[in-house]
This record gives C-alpha cells, sequence and structure tokens, in this order.
C-alpha cells in the first residue's frame, strides 16, 4: 500500500513548521483516506501528542487549530493554553499564516468519542459525527469569525491531522532579540562602514581566526566578504580535508563591493588546529601572530616555528600590525564530541591570549544544522533549545561567558545571500569589533577619534 501523501504543498508545510515552531510534520490522519468520520479519526490520531489539523474547502481556503494535548475518546474539556486556529493564505506567490487565539484556555479543545477535531466549546468542529463539513457557533471562545476563518464555507474537500514533532524543543521567547528585518541588516552594515578605530595610529582593526580544521575559519571571512559584495563569493580558500587547508598566515580586508572602499577590519587566518602533534598551526606560534611579528602569505611550518632570524619577521610591530581580537571557531555540532586534544590544544591558546589581554569571543558554526526547523528560517536561533545548550556547553568548557559567544551559519552551499543568515554574520563581527574597540582603550595616544559604534 502507497504512502498516504499531504495536501499541502512544500511553501504550506514549511509555513505551517515555523507556526508551529517545530522540526516535522507526521501525517496521522487523511479523511479522503481513512473516512471523513469522527471513529476514524480517534482510531488514528488518540494519544498521538501535540497535533495540528489542517482543513481544505472548495473555496480554496486552508485552516485549523492547534493543540499541545492528545486527544482522547473520553468526553471532556482539554485545558490548553497553547491553542490557536489559524489559516494560511498565499498572495504573490507568498504563503502567510494568521492566529487566532483562543479567550479561554479551560475550554480550548473539546474531545468525545462521536466528533472529530472540536476546537473552542463547538466553536469549530471538524467531521461533525460522519458528517464532510464543518460546523461552527458564535461563542467568541476564539478570536476569529466564520468569514475570516473559512469564507463562511462549511463544506470540506480534504481534513488532515498531523502530529507535531520537536514541538517542545523551542523556548517560548528569544533569549536574545533580533529584529530580523532587511532594515535591520542595513543598519548593521551602516554602523559597521562608518566605525573608526579609537587610535589615530590604528586605521583598521585586525581580527584573528583560531579553531580545529573544518570548523569554519576561512568562511567565516568568506560569508562576510559576501555580504558586503552583495553575492556569494569565495576569497579564502575553502574545503574539506584531514589537514588545514590554509597553510599560510593571510590577512584579509574587506570591501565595500567591488570598487567601495576598504572596510575598518582586516581578518587574519591561520592553520587550523590538528589533533596530530607536529601537526597544524603550533600554540608556540599564537604569542607571534598577535604580537604582530609574522608577516602577510608566511608559511607556516610545525616542525619549525618563527624566529627573530627568520626571513620576513617583524622585529617591532606597530600597535596597527598587532591582533586587537582573537575569535575562536568552533564547529557547534562536534563541540561535545571534541576530543581531548583539540580541547586542550584550544585551552592552550587561550590561556596565551588571557596573558597578553586581548579579548575574546566564540563563533559556533552549522547552528542551523543542530536544529531541523533552522535550516529553513534562522529567525528562531534563539528560540531553539538545542543551540542554547550548545552554547552553554561551549562556555563551560572553555571558560567563555556566553556573552561572547555568538552562532553564526556560514555560506558554503548557497548561490544567493539571505537576510538572516546576513544579520547573524554581521551582528557576529560587529561584536568583535566592539571587543577590539574595547581593548584600544588601554592604550593612550594623542587625538583620539570619535567612536562611532
Amino acid at each position: 500500500m502507497s504512502a498516504v501523501k499531504t495536501s499541502l504543498t512544500k511553501d504550506e508545510e514549511k509555513e505551517l513548521k515555523r507556526l508551529l515552531r517545530c522540526s516535522h510534520l507526521t501525517l496521522l490522519y487523511k479523511g479522503s483516506v481513512h473516512g471523513f468520520t469522527a471513529v476514524g479519526f480517534h482510531a488514528k490520531c488518540d494519544n498521538q501528542g501535540p497535533t495540528v489539523t489542517v482543513a481544505y474547502n472548495e473555496s480554496g481556503f486552508i485552516f485549523g487549530g492547534f493543540t499541545s494535548q492528545s486527544y482522547v475518546s473520553i468526553q471532556q474539556y482539554l485545558s490548553d493554553e497553547e491553542a490557536f486556529l489559524f489559516r494560511l493564505t498565499r498572495k504573490e506567490g507568498v504563503v502567510n499564516s494568521k492566529i487566532f487565539v483562543c479567550r479561554n484556555a479551560a475550554n480550548a479543545v473539546y474531545v468525545c468519542n462521536n466528533s472529530g477535531p472540536n476546537f473552542g466549546n463547538y466553536f469549530l468542529i471538524l467531521l461533525n459525527g460522519n458528517s464532510v463539513s464543518v460546523a461552527m457557533n458564535d461563542n467568541k471562545n476564539y478570536t476569529a469569525s466564520a468569514e475570516e476563518l473559512t469564507g463562511n464555507d462549511f463544506k470540506l474537500l480534504e481534513c488532515e491531522v498531523y502530529r507535531v514533532e520537536d514541538y517542545a524543543d523551542f523556548l517560548e521567547s528569544p533569549w536574545r532579540n533580533v529584529t530580523w528585518t532587511a532594515e535591520e541588516r542595513k543598519k548593521i552594515m551602516d554602523e559597521i562602514r562608518s566605525y573608526e578605530p579609537y587610535l589615530n595610529p590604528v586605521s583598521q582593526i585586525r581580527i584573528l581566526f583560531v579553531g580545529p580544521v573544518g570548523a569554519g575559519k576561512s568562511s567565516f571571512f568568506n560569508s562576510v566578504n559576501s555580504v558586503f559584495r552583495g553575492y556569494v563569493t569565495n576569497q579564502a580558500i575553502t574545503g574539506s580535508d584531514d589537514t588545514s587547508v590554509t597553510t599560510q598566515y593571510r590577512t584579509y580586508p574587506v570591501k565595500d563591493g567591488r570598487d567601495g572602499k576598504t572596510l575598518p577590519v582586516i581578518f587574519c587566518d591561520t592553520m587550523g588546529l590538528e589533533e596530530k602533534l607536529g601537526c597544524g598551526l603550533e600554540i608556540s606560534e599564537i604569542t607571534n601572530i598577535i604580537k604582530g611579528h609574522i608577516p602577510d602569505r608566511y608559511q607556516f611550518n610545525p616542525a619549525d616555528s618563527i624566529c627573530q632570524d627568520s626571513p620576513g619577521y617583524i622585529k617591532n610591530p606597530a600597535l596597527n600590525e598587532q591582533i586587537h581580537c582573537v575569535v575562536f571557531v568552533v564547529d557547534g555540532c562536534k563541540i561535545e564530541i571534541l576530543s581531548d586534544t583539540l580541547e586542550q590544544k584550544l585551552k592552550q591558546v587561550r590561556k596565551k591570549v588571557n596573558q597578553l589581554g586581548v579579548p575574546q569571543l566564540i563563533c559556533l558554526t552549522k547552528v542551523d544544522e543542530l536544529c531541523p526547523l533552522l535550516e529553513d528560517n534562522l529567525a528562531y536561533v534563539y528560540e531553539s533549545k538545542a543551540v542554547v545548550e550548545q552554547m552553554r556547553v561551549t562556555s563551560a568548557k572553555f571558560g567563555i561567558p556566553l556573552s561572547q559567544i555568538v552562532p553564526v551559519k556560514n555560506y558554503c552551499s548557497e548561490l544567493e545571500l539571505t537576510c538572516n543568515v546576513d544579520i547573524l554574520i554581521l551582528s557576529a563581527l560587529r561584536q568583535m569589533i566592539r571587543l577590539a574597540d574595547s581593548y584600544l582603550d588601554n592604550f593612550t595616544y594623542e587625538e583620539p577619534k570619535k567612536k562611532t559604534l
């Protein structure tokens, strides 16, 4: 027997998952397959946990209701603070949703063996006995009217019930407030463009990226570059390998557009940290990099660290050649399984950076892979319990406060920019600039410039 298929289009299902803040919907019941009866409904839907009912009528309306409670065949009301009704609409090819909240949670859902989904003290009844129709009354238990919800068309073409999975994996409200709009994206970009370092001798702040192989150091630079170029581009070498793809010390300025002026930030990329001794970035190189002794395009040699007699060694680096912020780039999906060797190397680097007094930030990359819903909509990143948990684990492992950990998704497989990805990337960059700016407060020079960020 072939699988029962949903009547929802891909974008309708995506909008419904966004509305429900869930990662997956499992189709339990379909009227045209299992029968438009209360018996058929209860046989498939009882004791299934949170569910959403989706109804389709002849006028093209798609509507229904959600309850976090399990359906049962016992006659009773189910109290549900989270229950709501909804309607999906399509305008110019874009699917949107509207929620109608429950005014009386104690009577949010009514269950009995001779009725299908019944919301709000008989306000909305789907599958009333053996009838292929919708029944509504006017008790105002939900903030909806028959016209808004159904277009006053009570004849059902289809009725489906889905189990809402991973529903409890999200917080009721975000723990960091972010505005996910194109206007906010432009605002952060303008802040970064207009930033001027506090000290005259420093025209651009330098940010050093450190992390295990494959965590996304070079990809982060490419992602920032892409945002300001206006299209996805790859300047720093990236890829997948058992060893570091980056073999040189590289400094990357960022241009505001292809022919625009250079932004007030330089990214400094290094070899990745590796598990094997004598491979990848050596901890002994960190001090030389931070103090500005290592020149651009220096070829790392794990067997022989740079010294004063090495070609290109910068003996008396100025403040503008030194590092002003260190960013640890860590794969958010691997933080709990990070090997003891890599964990110790990261802690050793952090200890050296602390000794030099340079501020630090952790970029937790690939956060979209921590939660399926984030693959469709990054705007829920600060409501995802999985992301919060990984950030707390990271904080505990490295002794860095949560305020200095930011989630990020780099551009990897995409061909076009998206607003939410840009906002996460730009927010991380802005925090790096703020930390570097505070660091420069430790130095005193004449004629300080006015801070703009």
